[in-house]
């Protein structure tokens, strides 16, 4: 066994993990403890490195994850950061993220299942599989359904090929715990789970201005306060999407603000004017979808 001893310090400075954190924070709001929790992942991932090097026997930790929660809520991005993570300490070898759903997977008729599945973990392998809406592959009311095969194969490879992809699971965490509850083989390989929280309204209103700043537009106090009474009320309408839902509603207050200027093309134009979205765009964009 290796006794030279280790500065933490300069191997953690070797990774590029605290830019990689720090980036996670800066881009994804709230989700406190969803940052807490790939800060231990992180953690336990180098210091299992470090173990290795020094020649410490162990059991190589379980990479394999789920993702629950609302739509809109960064599962994707944190998917994405997680990639780097695991490329950075060389446990997956190329670093990349493919997301896939049901469609790419499961086949149509027999014999279609096998081969669409393979090829995407061909694609994959190396990276991480990064499978939304997960639960849909199991549907046993049919029993014509080829969701079943593609799950057998799924299985195989994240046992058998676990140093050579990781595969992520998402979805919402109710039909998510109902799946697992039905495939206990999937269940068991699963060694992190993580719980993505609903956004708050500050914290909506927060994505949105960032959104906006990243597009050169900003809202005035007023229109500010109608965006925020107007995801108050968006929350508890079915189909909300957390930050997709806010873009989307952006997306059309921008539209209604072009519309503004354009019936009123007789006046000049200052920056001021096509910057700023008010509450009118707001309240006539935002539509309950």
């Amino acid at each position: 066994m290796n006794s030279t001893p280790i500065n933490l310090q300069e191997e953690y400075a070797k990774t590029e993990i605290a830019k990689i954190l720090n980036l996670l924070d800066e881009e994804l709001v709230g989700l406190v403890p969803v940052k807490s929790r790939i800060r231990e992942i992180a953690a336990l991932l180098l210091v299992d490195k470090l173990r290795k090097n020094l020649g410490i026997t162990a059991g190589s930790p379980g990479l394999h994850m789920s993702f629950t929660g609302s739509p809109g809520t960064g599962k994707t991005t944190v998917g994405l950061k997680m990639a780097d993570i695991l490329y950075q300490l060389g446990y997956i070898k190329k670093g990349h993220l493919l997301t896939v759903t049901r469609d790419d997977l499961v086949g149509q008729y027999i014999g279609h299942t096998a081969p669409k599945t393979k090829e995407v973990l061909k694609k994959a392998m190396g990276g991480v599989l990064f499978i939304d809406e997960a639960y849909y592959l199991y549907k046993p009311d049919n029993e014509r359904d080829y969701g079943s095969e593609a799950i057998e194969i799924l299985l195989q490879v994240m046992e058998n090929q676990r140093d050579e992809l990781v595969v992520i699971l998402a979805g919402y965490k109710e039909p998510m715990d109902k799946f697992y509850q039905s495939n206990p083989g999937l269940s068991s390989r699963i060694a992190n789970h993580i719980d993505f929280p609903d956004y708050t309204v500050d914290e909506l209103l927060k994505i949105s201005k960032i959104m906006l700043d990243e597009q050169q537009y900003q809202l005035t106090p007023q229109a500010e306060i109608a965006l925020g009474q107007y995801i108050e009320k968006r929350k508890e309408k079915p189909l909300f999407a957390n930050a997709r839902s806010v873009k989307n509603a952006l997306d059309r207050a921008r539209m209604r603000q072009a519309n503004r200027i354009f019936d009123s093309r007789g006046q000049v134009l200052t920056k001021k004017e096509l910057v700023n979205l008010e509450a009118e765009d707001i309240l006539q964009s935002t539509v309950f979808n």
